[in-house]
Parts: structure tokens; sequence; C-alpha cells
């Protein structure tokens, strides 16, 4: 006997249909599981025949082939469990086949038949939902919260085998509440912008990397407040569209690292790695491609601590999705593509021993050793990143009267009322939501500027030798100041103040200096 189920699986972070044949024939009692399965679902056999047991089932000896359509795309994870233990049910004649067929169905079975959460729950919801698929999708409870999110799905949430299909035959189901998607305009409430002493010229590089998806570089001797100030920049970061917030919640989802107990209260995300990490971490791979990283930071922050530790290859990794604003793995058998559109802060030192330019303490490294070691960050990453600022070292004697007073709730007004400007300016353009994502030739092409700004900025960019991106990326560091100031045009001042923060980085090389 022949039974069909509807589910689903994940590639990079978008779902796609499969339908899980199971066929039940006389002969030698065998499990074939075929579709280019991974181990992890060849071993639900065992998973699928306790499970069924210890629900009051029985497993008829029969030869079952298990088919997971298409055949030609590699599957992996448990969540096949469920339609393939539904699909034995049925073709054993425990269940309706037409009860079955008219259900969508993913999940792990426990040994006692208990339903447990797997990944990528979320994007199988959005993707039933934008096909107006008109079938039940049931799911794990531990996964309702998530695909709730989504709106428009009949959505079942049986704790047990048993009480799918008891629901089943009666054709009764659980109707769960949809929660609320709110967006959380702060990271934490134990910091703030104000902690921060002095360091004014750093702070108002963060207000506007913030205000317009900026990249941002901070070079600095060791304990100036690089990381500090870096911790802040969530609290001043506008608060996430619904649109974004789902996106966020589909890469957590994949990646398993979802938390219930904060989903409906979404944040943009800060990502803080080790700088040990592997490029696959970095930029997402495998075998069975995962997002890293960068897609995590997606719609946020990556910050990277200790920039120059990290092996040139692995930095240089990061300039295809800085510019693309997505990641695109290639295998042999597939290619996925994840999304990554991150604002990238790094903090480094000067020089290896860090205190180049230090007026408190002197420097012993050479200048061939300071060369190499700024090496590290090659040129086409340094071009990628809009605004290089010096965070110099804070006086001990000046520390308790350089503590400033403008909170973050403050600064992040001003950021939302830029972001808005920015969110107006690019409607109707999809993947662009603020100055940093659009196109250089489209904000020069599009942007108010008086001749005297122009003049100058063509002036500083010869001057300073920057490349065409460069150029670029200084005129939307300049449009974002200049909406942090509500001004439709460009002036000088706003030119100027985008230039220092091109070039502020740079401090003396070293070699003994004072």
């Amino acid at each position: 006997m022949l039974a069909a189920i509807r589910s689903a699986a994940v590639i990079g972070v978008d779902a796609y249909e499969v339908t899980v044949e199971v066929d039940a024939t006389k002969g030698l009692p065998q499990w074939t599981i075929v579709g280019l399965a991974a181990h992890a679902i060849k071993e639900s056999r065992e998973r699928v025949s306790a499970a069924l047991a210890n629900s009051g089932f029985t497993l008829p000896p029969r030869r079952y082939t298990i088919n997971l359509a298409p055949a030609d795309q590699k599957k992996d994870g448990t969540a096949f469990d469920l339609p393939i233990a539904l699909g034995v049910l049925a073709a054993t004649g425990q269940l309706p086949g037409e009860r079955v067929a008219g259900i969508a169905a993913l999940g792990e079975l426990g040994l006692d038949g208990s339903l447990r959460a797997v990944r990528g729950v979320l994007p199988v919801a959005m993707r039933w939902a934008q096909h107006g698929r008109p079938m039940p999708l049931v799911v794990p409870p531990g996964n309702a919260r998530e695909a709730r999110l989504v709106q428009g799905l009949e959505l079942w949430t049986p704790a047990t085998l048993r009480d799918l299909v008891e629901a089943l035959r009666t054709g009764k189901a659980c109707a769960l509440a949809d929660p609320e998607l709110q967006t959380m305009e702060g990271c934490d409430e134990l910091v703030d912008l104000s902690d921060v002493a002095g360091q004014e010229t750093a702070k108002r590089s963060l207000e506007i990397a913030a205000a317009g998806g900026h990249a941002l570089l901070m070079v600095g001797p060791p304990g100036a407040g690089k990381t500090m100030l870096a911790r802040r920049l969530p609290t001043i970061l506008p608060p996430l569209a619904d649109a974004e917030a789902l996106e966020v919640l589909a890469v957590q989802s994949v990646v398993g690292v979802l938390a219930s107990s904060r989903l409906h209260h979404v944040q943009r995300p800060f990502r803080a790695p080790h700088h040990s990490l592997s490029v696959a971490a970095l930029i997402g791979g495998g075998s069975n491609p995962r997002p890293g990283e960068v897609s995590l930071a997606h719609n946020g922050v990556l910050f990277l601590d200790e920039l120059q530790e990290m092996p040139r290859a692995r930095l240089d990794a990061l300039r295809q999705p800085m510019e693309d604003g997505r990641v695109l793995i290639a295998r042999a058998q597939q290619s996925v593509t994840f999304p990554a559109q991150f604002a990238l802060v790094g903090a480094m030192n000067p020089c290896p021993c860090g205190f180049a330019g230090d007026p408190g303490r002197s420097c012993a490294c050479a200048a061939a050793d300071v060369q190499k070691y700024r090496a590290r960050v090659s040129g086409p990453l340094a071009d990628r990143i809009d605004m290089h600022v010096h965070v110099p070292a804070l006086s001990l004697h000046a520390l308790p009267q350089q503590a400033s007073s403008v909170p973050s709730q403050v600064v992040r007004e001003r950021v939302v009322t830029a972001r808005l400007r920015q969110v107006a300016r690019f409607a109707g353009m999809t993947r662009v939501r603020c100055n940093a994502q659009a196109s250089g030739r489209w904000i020069d092409a599009h942007t108010l500027m008086r001749p005297e700004a122009r003049s100058l900025l063509v002036d500083a960019a010869v001057r300073a030798g920057l490349s065409a991106r460069g150029f670029h990326r200084v005129l939307k560091v300049a449009r974002t100041i200049a909406d942090l100031e509500g001004c439709d045009e460009v002036t000088r001042s706003h030119v100027a103040e985008a230039v220092y923060f091109r070039s502020s980085a740079r401090v003396p090389s070293g070699g003994g200096s004072p």
C-alpha cells in the first residue's frame, strides 16, 4: 500500500517542499530510505519504530520503501521523522490516507512518541504562507511560537504522535493564539553610551555609523575604550521593521540559536565572534552549508575585536559580503545563498605593542614591524570600510571630568529620525534600507550637493588617492551626516566631516615615538 504526505526542508535560509512517499509491501522486513537522505534521516528507522510501538501502534513486518522527493536534492536533519511515521501508519491501514494527504508535517520523534523541536521551521512557515497553502502545517510544540510569527497559517502543534493521530481521525485540532511580534530599541538596559568617558569624536562616528549602516574601524591603544564603544552601539540602533525581524529570525531558526524567551521582542543582531574563528564560521559553509557570523549579523552589526589578529585570508573573505550584502556558497551539487546585510565594526591596535601615537607611553616597535602589522588588513578591505577613527588614550587625571551626559536614548532618537528619511528615499527599492546599502552611483545621481561641497569632495579624494569606491563611500557618509541634521542638501561641512572620518585613524608609525 502506498501513502504520501507533504513536508519541507531548507536550503540556505529558504524552504522548499518535500513529498514523503511510503510504500509497504509484502516481503522480508526491511527499511530502505532513498532520495539523497543523509545519515541522520536514515537513523529515523529506529526512532520511528520505537515511537510507533510506544504510542500503541503496530508495525507489521513489511518491506518499507521511503522516498523523499525531489530525489535529486540532498536532505539532512531529523525533521522527517514525523511525516515518515504518518506515512507508515497510512500505508499499513492504521490511518486514513486522505487525512494524511490533507496536512503538511515536520518534526523529530522521541522514542516515547513525543514531538521535539527542529531547526528551520520559520522559513518553512514563511514559504507555506507565501504560497497560500490551504492545508494545516503540523510542527512540534517547541516550534509553535516561531511558526506563529507568520500570519495566515493554520497551525497544529500536538505534543505526541498519538495526539496527532487522534486529531486526524476526529478532524479536530488545537488552536493557538497569535503572538504579537515586537521589536526592541536597545540591546541591554545595563549599558549606555553615557558610560563612555570622553571620546566625543568616536561617539560621533558611532552615531553616524548607526544612522547610515556604515562600516567603522576604530584604531587606538589598549584601554582606550574601543570595545566599550562598540558594545554600546546596539543601544542607539533603530528598531527593526517587521520584515527585517522575520529575516533575522529566519537565519537564527536555520542555525538553531533562536531564543524562544525573546522570540517576540526582536532586536538588531550584534555578533562579536572571537578572532580565532574559521572561514566557514565567519561567512558560512560546511558539507551541508550553514550560515556563518556575517549572516547571523544580518540587519545588524558584526563586531570584530583585535581585527589584525585574524589571518588575512579570513578578513578578505568579508569583501564580497560587504559589497553584495549576501554570501554565495558554491558546492559541486548545489549553490546556497545566505543574506549578509551587516555593518562591520572593527577594533585594532595601531602597532604590535599597541602604544603608537600614545603620548603617555613609548612605542618600541620598529617601523617595518608596524607596517607589516597594519598590512594584515588588506587595501581592498580597508577601502570598503566607510570610516576610520583614531581612538586616543584618555588621561586618568581628566577621566572624572570627561563623563558624557548624553544618554543612548537621545542619540537613538536622532538615529531613528535619520533612518526614516532614508526609508522614504529608498521607497520601492528592494534590499536597500539605508545609505550604506545603496549603490554609489545612485547616491551620486540623486543627491543634492552644493558646488563648493562637490569641489571639496573631489579635491580630498584626489589628494588622498581614493578609488571610485572610496569616493562614493565618503559621499554616502556625507549624505548620512546631512540626514542627521535634517538637510535635503549636502553642504561643505557635511563633506568635510565625512572626509575627516575617512582619514582620522592615521597615527604615528612607531619606532620609538614618544
